[in-house]
């Protein structure tokens, strides 16, 4: 029997989409066959605040909660929070982390200052492990910037051993039909620029 259980954490501000996300990996995991826990945390979610939630999947899972530094896969929504949470990710784990930057309103403010090229500390902190994709970008491309949420789990998909069809199947489950061939786009668009065929 194999023990390997996998760990992500999804981490961002409120209203990216974070929480159908980590439904959609959760769903994901339960159609491939594997026991799964998940977690959330929205603190002031709606007033765009930070939010995480924690996915974990394997043979035989007894806790949603995943330590410090044991997260396989941390997936970033913005990349202040990718800056915030680093201490979540495992040695030699991934960081997904989308190329968008929201600016606390502390900082929009002028209350505090912002974080000096966020981008060479992302590579600073995250080195080798780090796979940046533009999701509003390919989101756009796809039809509609709202599925940027569903570009980013295409991307990750790319780093799960889950097929292609059990993340589309995941996804109907979760997604409005009328809602569902956009965000099918964006989600292979993720998939694209992650390098996933």
């Amino acid at each position: 029997m194999n023990d390997k259980i996998t760990n992500i954490s999804l981490v961002g501000v409120g209203g990216q989409g974070i929480l159908l996300t980590s439904d959609i990996v959760a769903k994901t995991a339960t159609l491939a066959g594997l026991d799964v826990k998940k977690s959330e945390i929205h603190g002031m979610a709606q007033r765009g605040g930070s939010v995480i939630s924690q996915v974990r999947f394997g043979d035989k899972v007894f806790s949603p909660i995943i330590a410090d530094g044991a997260s396989d896969i941390l997936v970033a929504f913005e990349k202040t929070e990718a800056l915030r949470w680093r201490p979540l990710l495992k040695a030699g784990g991934k960081a997904l982390v989308n190329a968008q930057e929201i600016l606390p309103v502390t900082v929009s403010s002028g209350q505090q200052p912002g974080v000096a090229d966020p981008d060479a500390r992302l590579r600073g902190l995250y080195g080798a492990d780090l796979l940046t994709v533009d999701a509003a970008a390919l989101a756009a491309a796809a039809g509609n910037l709202r599925t940027a949420n569903l570009v980013i789990a295409g991307a990750l998909s790319a780093l799960t051993p889950f097929t292609p069809d059990q993340w589309r199947e995941a996804m109907r489950s979760r997604i409005p039909a009328r809602l569902l061939a956009v965000n099918l786009k964006a989600f292979d668009a993720g998939r694209a620029a992650a390098g996933a065929a």
